[in-house]
């Protein structure tokens, strides 16, 4: 048996890979009922989820330790797992007004391949190496693949390692290979596509929900919320503006004309004007007691 006969034999073991009998008819459905099956597993990847959040919470609480000293979250996928973690960790940057270069992602073949089908890509363990070749032991690599195999994860985790940083995987296969070079195992185990292999549908729908709790319980824990407002949103349009005023007047039980005022005196900065609302305190006292709580709002108004 050659090597490519034997790496396929390796994938189809993947449970992403295999057949799903409810849809072996699939090609026969009308419209509706095609819609209403992938519905119904949609479903499943999000009970795939539930079952997968006590190794997520653990992973949320060793990068935010990291993440306090100054270490780096980095993200390594291939094809659609690999776009999934471009677009997780752009959305970060406004959200939560994270600083660019705290949460990376790496995409096999790069920025051409998040708009293009490079699959040919994801088969470099040496790409893979040597994007993750910049890593530290304060950060974390999060290996982002369906079946548990793809060589380029495998390339980056195994950089990762020797680097010394805490490395995690993410998949859809309870025995995935790529596991022994995680220090965190995260199965979200989703099964069979309707569409055979097709692991844009559930597997990459678990991923996306993986990715979302991930990101936005770290940057809770590191302070980037306040409650449940977006205390960190940078205001780049007029929507967003428009956002900073509604948070602050939830905040802070101000009128609209003096939540206005508030954030023309701090710049904009929607976390100083909080601050400064709540501690009654001018704007420059308020960004002091930010920067002694690490940006904290919670933190900076606790006595």
């Amino acid at each position: 048996m050659t090597a490519k006969h034997e790496q396929q034999d390796t994938t189809a073991a993947s449970p992403t890979e295999s057949r799903l009998t409810a849809s072996e008819g699939l090609d026969t459905l009308p419209p509706a009922e095609v819609l209403a099956l992938l519905n119904a597993h949609d479903r499943v990847a999000v009970d795939a989820v539930r079952d997968a959040l006590p190794l997520v919470a653990e992973l949320v609480e060793l990068a935010a330790e990291r993440f306090r000293r100054g270490g780096i979250v980095h993200y390594f996928g291939a094809g659609t797992p690999g776009r999934l973690g471009v677009l997780d960790a752009a959305e970060l940057i406004p959200t939560f007004g994270l600083e660019p270069g705290r949460v990376v992602a790496h995409i096999a073949g790069g920025p051409d391949a998040l708009v293009a089908a490079l699959e040919h890509a994801e088969d470099s363990v040496e790409a893979g190496a040597a994007d993750a070749s910049g890593l530290g032991p304060d950060d974390v690599a999060i290996g982002l693949t369906a079946s548990g195999r793809t060589p380029y994860v495998a390339g980056a985790l195994e950089a990762a390692r020797r680097a010394g940083a805490h490395t995690a995987l993410v998949s859809s296969n309870p025995r995935a290979p790529l596991a022994r070079l995680a220090d965190t195992n995260i199965v979200v185990d989703t099964g069979p596509e309707v569409l055979t292999g097709s692991t844009r549908l559930k597997a990459g729908t678990a991923e996306k929900l993986v990715l979302n709790g991930f990101s936005t319980a770290l940057m809770v824990a590191v302070g980037r919320t306040w409650s449940n407002l977006m205390v960190s949103v940078v205001a780049t349009n007029a929507k967003l503006r428009d956002r900073t005023v509604r948070i602050l007047r939830e905040a802070s039980g101000l009128g609209a004309a003096e939540a206005h005022a508030l954030l023309a005196a701090t710049g904009g900065d929607l976390r100083t004007a909080i601050v400064a609302a709540l501690a009654g305190v001018d704007p420059a006292h308020a960004r002091t007691m930010l920067d002694a709580a690490r940006g904290s709002v919670r933190d900076a108004l606790e006595p």
